[in-house]
């Protein structure tokens, strides 16, 4: 379990940077390095989906900050 919130966090991580460079320069990054293929550009946003989901469920059901005050 702890592997996975890693992986999906690592992966929105990417996601945001990504999303900078393409705000800040123009170029798409995510389509550069899915060589231009439309399939493979979806499925890397519906994983980014399911780990968006993923960690909000993980905060929730977990709670990590629940002993800080």
């Amino acid at each position: 379990m702890k592997l996975t919130c890693y992986f999906c966090v690592a992966n929105l991580v990417i996601l945001g940077i990504c999303g900078g460079v393409y705000a800040f320069t123009g170029f798409d990054l995510i389509n550069f390095a899915c060589f231009g293929n439309p399939t493979a550009y979806r499925i890397f946003f519906a994983i980014c989906g399911v780990s968006a989901l993923f960690t909000v469920y993980s905060l929730i059901a977990f709670k990590p900050f629940k002993g800080l005050k």
